[in-house]
């Protein structure tokens, strides 16, 4: 009798998910779509160095015509040469700051026509907001959240009107620290967490010029940039991410390039930012009907290891606190 009904739970369970999976194959919006990269114009911010740098090697060594922009014309001169010994092809360099819309469009307009947008530009200061001079608040601000309004706007009219009207690409990218706020990532996370809101309602807006929108989330990334940053990170901060990994620049480029060549709206990087990612989904757009059965499925389960992660992360507060007093 036990056998029989087990067989019958296990058919009934069967039946359920195939019924979940089918209903999710008909409305999960926008569909699949393949973001074609070579002989393609693939304009990246923050290029000069990093995840930029990377992403722009990586770019040109599958065969995309590269322009990169950044701030320091020294790096970015370097930059050139470095991704032309390493792909043996050329790239185009534009110094702005993209806090400057004026200077962006100018750049944008002189690059010609974008198939694939990467706004990568960041700027990460971790500080508590008290003790954090409001100026250096408003310039991770200008550069990560405004600066990316600025690029996309720009860049909007003539992705519009590309001459081959494939499906073309806005990449976003975010971080970790836009999904979940960490102790003294009080103003980045702010910038970040922004990211998610425009990339939503910018995918709904554009999906009709067949523009597809990918946000990308990469933990800790080790950058040029990246030490020097962490040297002023709060103690307690440390103690809170010291559980999560870093990753190397281009390892994060990689799973960003195939993350928006899928067209996928969510870009995890690692195992950690793949149920981060699942946790974190909210409302965002789907293309997988299978990923989204996974989210579907496991949100109940991931939002109890998030209750859990909340429980150590003020544990750990209060720890510290108290060894302080």
């Amino acid at each position: 009798m036990a056998d029989l009904s087990l067989a019958f739970f296990s058919l009934v369970l069967l039946f359920l998910s195939l019924s979940l999976l089918i209903f999710l194959a008909f409305i999960v919006r926008p569909h699949t779509v393949k973001v074609p990269i070579k002989n393609r114009h693939v304009f990246i911010t923050g290029g000069s160095s990093g995840i930029g740098l990377a992403l722009a090697q990586l770019a040109a060594s599958e065969g995309a015509q590269v322009s990169i922009l950044a701030r320091n014309t020294i790096r970015l001169e370097e930059a050139k040469e470095s991704i032309r010994l390493s792909t043996g092809r050329d790239v185009a360099i534009f110094s702005a700051d993209v806090r400057d819309y004026g200077a962006v469009k100018k750049a944008i307009e002189e690059a010609g026509p974008i198939d694939v947008l990467v706004c990568n530009q960041g700027i990460f200061v971790p500080q508590e907001l008290e003790t954090q001079d409001i100026e250096e608040i408003k310039f991770m601000i200008d550069v990560n959240l405004t600066g990316t309004f600025h690029l996309i706007k720009a860049a909007l009219p003539g992705m519009k009107n590309r001459a081959d009207r494939g499906p073309g690409s806005i990449a976003i990218m975010s971080s970790q620290a836009g999904q979940v706020g960490i102790y003294g990532y009080t103003a980045y996370s702010a910038s970040k967490f922004g990211l998610k809101g425009l990339a939503e309602a910018l995918q709904q807006e554009v999906i009709g010029e067949n523009i597809h929108v990918s946000l990308i989330f990469p933990p800790d990334t080790e950058t040029p940039g990246f030490a020097e940053e962490n040297k002023r990170r709060p103690q307690l901060t440390s103690i809170l991410a010291a559980s999560s990994g870093s990753m190397q620049a281009d390892e994060v480029a990689k799973k960003a390039l195939n993350g928006l060549k899928s067209g996928d709206f969510i870009v995890p990087c690692n195992f950690e930012g793949f149920f981060l990612s699942i946790a974190t989904t909210g409302l965002s757009p789907q293309r997988s009907f299978r990923m989204a059965f996974v989210e579907v499925i496991a949100a109940g389960i991931l939002r109890v290891v998030g209750l859990c992660f909340q429980w150590n992360w003020y544990g750990s507060i209060e720890k510290f606190l108290a060894e302080k007093k």
